[in-house]
């Protein structure tokens, strides 16, 4: 652990993980999805609802965690938190709720996501009522919206262009991630697109939607809800479950750090904050990316895959091109990337779906698993501040 075991590495585990299945459209409340999803969770955990005593979630999340409480039954709630930036902060309520268990401010922490993505609230639809809400974020946005960047996807195409003019990365790359994705989904029942693997010639043949991303460069809008059980690793052995140990975990804003443009910032063909939280990942863990067998990374949007990769030192800096091109990132390479389908395939519960399959890939119950999935890495939405997760065998 070194530091004398200063860091949250070794001191908390994932004890329980439930979901709801995943649509487009749920046909109920986003509470109950939570609500379905945290009691599967807990019963496979071993605990009572009554024993809750904190939440985490992270921010665009409309269930709030009192009502989740009362629900539950939960007598005393002494934690709860709310990470902003929607999908950069996937990872961070397991660090919160590990900090939590660690230092004895809560005993069992719930950390959940709930979303009825496409059939109520549509994350990129670029109209967001933000000229009469002029705080400080939708100011900011007020310099570059004029010029037509209004959504998700508009603004990480700006990124993606940059990054295939400097490192010679093209369209098809972007593809052979997608396909790689969907190849997975494709054997996973629990998957919107179970059954349906793509070809690269259906990607490049899928509209535009902001060049250079094409439909198949995005990921799903989705219905559903994933939670999961934290708590201390020394009562993780009393449970009957198998837990999986948090063995490191990060948050990062990096300098001139922007809600997904970074304007300030002198190049962009990187994801600096996510360097950052590779940094902390591997410095807490003692591990190297040698130690990682497969691998969830955020998949909102192709091009950002690419980039993860070369933060994380899987490969040199313009060299993930070549990596996906030699197949290292799809099934029976050297790093299988998102063996669920990810956020492209499976579904877009804003990552948190991508912590449950690093849960089963560790437990070794994932319908894909990967062999030798000792410690799996997980990363959260990037152009944001952002977060990441190394899971492990207790």
């Amino acid at each position: 652990m070194g530091m004398s075991g200063k860091h949250i590495g070794g001191r908390a585990a994932i004890v329980g993980l439930g979901a709801t299945e995943f649509s487009k459209n749920s046909g109920r409340t986003e509470l109950r999805l939570a609500l379905e999803a945290t009691l599967q969770a807990l019963a496979d955990a071993g605990i009572a609802p009554e024993e809750v005593d904190g939440f985490s979630s992270y921010s665009v999340d409309k269930v709030p965690e009192y009502e989740l409480a009362r629900l539950l039954g939960a007598r005393d709630v002494g934690f709860f938190s709310q990470i902003p930036h929607g999908g950069g902060a996937a990872c961070a309520p397991v660090l919160h709720a590990a900090m939590a268990v660690a230092t004895g401010v809560a005993r069992t922490v719930v950390v959940y996501r709930a979303m009825n993505e496409r059939s109520w609230y549509r994350f990129g639809s670029g109209s967001y009522g933000f000229a009469s809400t002029p705080i400080f974020e939708n100011v900011n946005y007020g310099w570059y919206m004029p010029h037509g960047f209004h959504t998700p996807a508009a603004w990480v195409g700006m990124f993606a262009q940059r990054y295939m003019h400097e490192c010679g990365a093209t369209s098809e790359d972007f593809g052979r991630v997608s396909v790689a994705a969907r190849d997975f989904a494709a054997t996973n029942p629990a998957a919107f697109f179970h059954g349906k693997p793509i070809t690269l010639e259906d990607h490049q043949k899928s509209r535009w939607i902001c060049e250079p991303l094409r439909l198949l460069d995005c990921c799903q809008e989705s219905d559903g809800a994933v939670a999961m059980v934290v708590t201390s690793v020394e009562r993780a052995r009393d449970l009957p479950g198998r837990a999986v140990v948090v063995e490191a975990a990060a948050q990062g804003i990096s300098s001139g750090q922007q809600i997904m443009t970074s304007l300030y910032r002198p190049e962009i063909t990187g994801l600096p904050e996510m360097g950052l939280v590779a940094r902390q990942l591997w410095q807490q863990s003692g591990l190297t990316p040698a130690d990682i067998r497969t691998a969830v990374i955020y998949d909102h949007f192709t091009p950002f895959v690419l980039q993860q990769l070369e933060e994380f030192g899987f490969c040199g800096r313009g060299e993930a091109k070549d990596f996906v091109r030699a197949g290292h990132h799809a099934r029976g390479g050297r790093l299988p990337l998102n063996p669920h389908g990810g956020q492209l395939g499976e579904a877009y519960i804003h990552g948190m779906n991508g912590i449950a399959e690093a849960v089963r890939q560790v437990r070794g119950t994932a319908v894909n698993q990967v062999e030798g999935a000792r410690h799996v890495l997980v990363t959260a939405g990037t152009g944001v501040p952002t977060s990441g997760l190394i899971l492990g065998a207790a």
